[in-house]
């Protein structure tokens, strides 16, 4: 059996977007390519029709593998979240106890994680050790970079 997917509802959509351009306007791209690729001729000297093969071949791969993904997708709706602790869809303010800094990141599932915009992975290491927990909290994780302790300073949808 697959391994359920977590994502929020903004998550599912991206995700169902993405795969429709991919479906649609990505395919009739590449065919395009393709098309002008076969009438330059001997197809054993043709590297553009070489590389439209290849960008074809990573377009499809990548439709199979969201199509995988919305198989076995768990989507956890805003009504759903609980702020009493730490969940996949919570956003979560954290002071870190030794160099006194506060951020902010947004729990999400794997395949919506994006550290540059706040977004981590439940499964991260930072994520995945908050999960769980109460505003107030300390919670020591290990972290790439060493031990990190963070205190719990609100949580919210």
């Amino acid at each position: 059996m697959e391994k359920q997917v977590l994502l929020t509802e903004e998550g599912l959509k991206k995700l169902e977007d993405e795969l429709e351009q991919l479906k649609t306007e990505k395919r009739k791209e590449i065919a395009e390519k393709i098309k002008v690729a076969l009438s330059f001729g001997d197809l054993s000297e043709n590297s553009e029709y070489d590389e439209a093969k290849n960008e074809q071949a990573l377009v499809e791969a990548r439709i199979a593998t969201i199509e995988a993904t919305l198989k076995n997708v768990q989507v956890i709706s805003e009504k759903d979240i609980d702020t009493n602790k730490v969940f996949v869809g919570t956003k979560v303010k954290l002071l870190d106890v030794e160099s006194k800094e506060e951020c902010t990141y947004k729990i999400v599932g794997s395949n919506e994680a994006d550290p540059d915009d706040g977004k981590i992975s439940d499964m991260s290491p930072v994520g995945n050790g908050l999960i769980g927990h109460k505003i107030g909290q300390k919670v020591k994780i290990s972290t790439p970079g060493g031990t990190a302790i963070y205190k719990i300073l609100e949580i919210s949808k």
